[in-house]
């Protein structure tokens, strides 16, 4: 999880604006001068700083789903190496081309952010504890989920802030403050309730203010009326530098002797090394296959255990040339069909890559079929492509050949549902709740990124082998905009509606809240090893045993805990049902409070 812009000599890291200013000064405030540093409101991004007219001009850089970089409105980049070659050549919206890097000096190390300093102990800690994974097949989990395990801990990075103090009481917080000295800029972070709130209370003139951190429709993070912010710890940095509001801006934080340790945190086993600016290199990951095998016997298989929990475009050198079009020379398609349906059939097919050949399925559209399943076909294949996650059927492009072709991963276990009514006797529960995790996985990163599925059933999840599933279908899927929580369907058409929620199917509206009504649905369906929801209910039926207050009974041999997991996704006020946050927090936990299990008791993969 090397940040790519650390071999870049105008890389700054983690520096304010003043000071990416002044650096330019000290360069000669030449027209097109510029340097890069890392963004301090999205995860991942970065600013370029540009001098022009003897003025300055700072663009934010946009790290997308598909782990692509962009100036806001241009063109998507592989890296930033490659982005800021393209912007030296083609001013494409900035005020000037890029002319001349501003290079750091000798003396001028890469400043490491504050979760740069704690992200490798919070990683490897969070994957130690969760998965009970050491040495290689640590690693090798870390580097599989990169993208989702780095946003995860970023998240929750605050709880190992000197500043957090968890959740106390106002009063409390005030007592802290008061205690010891009380310079003007003390201060600490609380959190407020159960939902996730949080409150600063913050000290001038001997007095303590308090003042709510708010979340935003599309999660994100700010005081009221301010900037925008992915996560707690980047809105205290900022507030470090501008008040944004405050009587004052923050300077010593008020220290929880619980995470005191985390002020100064400790540097994970490594190598010094110089060129990595921070002076630190991972340690190298073991290649002794005794160690491997003595790590991994004693576990489940799990899914990064399996050649497909990895990205096609994992080698950057395969991303720099990925397309939504491809080339038909680049498929083979055999006659084997996987499944079929109005619009066509599903085959089975190889892909070409530069370095390697992927089995994929295609999703082909029959010749005469009309133009609006070819519509939807296309929107789908538009949707899926901004999408990177280990559980989500990857989209790998289009094809327009003798059909219009959709190319996506192979998942050959089939749909969830069916497999679970053929291999009842050889599927446990604990390898039921282990797929629902990964289920609730898939479905926490669309609701991080404001997507909704609008079509989840365990029709719609498919698997790869007995113990790893990925979400399908996203042909009803929605991009909900920034400002967003829901989307509203003009007309109703051909739905699901024993999956759908009450909102869905009163006043035709989506969103995250509505998948998490679905989402319990497919868990009854996975629970019941394939069982047809509602049995033999037609859609009106269902909707007014729904608002009598009834709810399907809990499967057989269902644990107690997931049937309370269904229930409350099956809340009817939308407002009351828990997030996919929420929900993946509860199957993760029971998932791993059953799944200690010996080598014998693991089921055979899917052939």
């Amino acid at each position: 999880m090397t940040d790519p812009a650390m071999e870049l000599p105008f890389y700054y890291g983690s520096i304010s604006r003043a000071e990416a200013e002044e650096q330019l000064k000290l360069a000669g405030m030449s027209d097109g001068l510029f340097l890069l540093r890392q963004c301090l409101r999205s995860l991942g991004g970065y600013v370029l700083s540009l001098v022009w007219n003897l003025q300055f001009n700072h663009y934010p850089v946009e790290k997308l789903l598909n782990g692509t970089y962009c100036v806001s409105g241009g063109k998507p980049h592989c890296g930033p190496a490659e982005l800021c070659e393209y912007y030296s050549k083609d001013e494409d919206g900035l005020v000037c081309t890029l002319r001349k890097p501003c290079l750091r000096t000798a003396d001028t190390p890469i400043r490491p952010g504050v979760f740069d300093t704690l992200r490798e102990n919070i990683l490897r800690e969070y994957v130690r504890k969760t998965w009970n994974l050491e040495g290689e097949a640590m690693e090798q989990a870390i580097v599989s989920q990169a993208p989702q395990l780095e946003k995860l801990i970023a998240t929750g990075a605050h709880e190992n802030m000197n500043w957090f103090h968890g959740k106390i009481a106002r009063q409390e917080g005030e007592r802290r403050l008061y205690s010891g000295t009380q310079p003007d800029g003390k201060f600490l972070v609380r959190q407020k309730d159960d939902t996730g709130t949080f409150a600063l209370s913050l000290v001038y003139g001997k007095t303590v203010y308090h003042y709510q951190i708010q979340r935003d429709k599309t999660g994100k993070y700010l005081m009221p009326e301010g900037t925008k912010f992915d996560t707690v710890w980047q809105l205290v940095e900022y507030l470090k530098m501008k008040p944004d509001g405050l009587v004052t801006i923050l300077k010593d934080p008020c220290v929880n002797r619980n995470n005191a340790a985390n002020a100064t945190p400790a540097v994970p086993p490594g190598r010094l090394d110089r060129r990595s600016g921070n002076g630190y290199t991972p340690a190298p990951v073991t290649t002794d296959s005794s160690m491997r095998l003595e790590t991994l016997k004693d576990r489940p298989a799990m899914p990064m255990d399996s050649s497909e929990f990895t990205s096609p475009y994992d080698d950057p050198e395969e991303l720099k040339e990925k397309k939504l079009f491809l080339k038909r020379e680049q498929l083979m398609i055999d006659e084997v069909e996987l499944g079929s349906g109005n619009f066509g059939c599903v085959k089975k097919g190889v892909y070409k890559m530069r370095k390697k050949h992927v089995d994929v399925a295609i999703k082909v559209l029959k010749s005469e079929n009309e133009k609006g399943v070819k519509d939807e076909m296309m929107r789908e294949a538009e949707i899926m492509h901004q999408l990177d996650n280990p559980y989500i059927v990857r989209m790998i492009g289009i094809c327009q050949a003798e059909s219009l072709m959709l190319v996506m991963e192979m998942a050959s276990g089939g749909p969830l549902h069916k497999f679970l009514s053929s291999k009842k006797d050889q599927v446990s529960v604990e390898n039921v709740v282990e797929l629902m995790h990964q289920v609730s996985l898939g479905m926490l990163y669309l609701e991080q990124n404001n997507f909704v599925h609008r079509d989840l059933a365990a029709r719609n999840v498919l698997l790869v082998n007995q113990h790893y599933a990925k979400i399908s279908d996203f042909g009803l899927s929605k991009a909900l905009g920034a400002d967003d929580n829901y989307y509203k369907a003009r007309s109703a058409g051909k739905w699901p509606l024993k999956w759908y929620a009450p909102e869905c199917v009163l006043f035709h509206k989506f969103s995250s809240k509505s998948d998490v009504w679905s989402f319990g649905v497919t868990m009854w369906e996975a629970f019941s090893y394939g069982g047809k929801p509602y049995k033999k209910m037609k859609g009106p039926e269902v909707m007014s045993f729904i608002q009598n207050g009834d709810r399907m009974d809990s499967p057989p041999g269902c644990p107690e805990t997931m049937y309370t997991v269904m229930l409350d996704c099956w809340t009817f006020k939308h407002e009351d049902r828990p997030s996919f946050a929420k929900v993946e927090e509860r199957m993760r936990t029971f998932y791993y409070s059953i799944s200690k299990k010996s080598p014998s008791e693991v089921p055979e993969p899917v052939e």
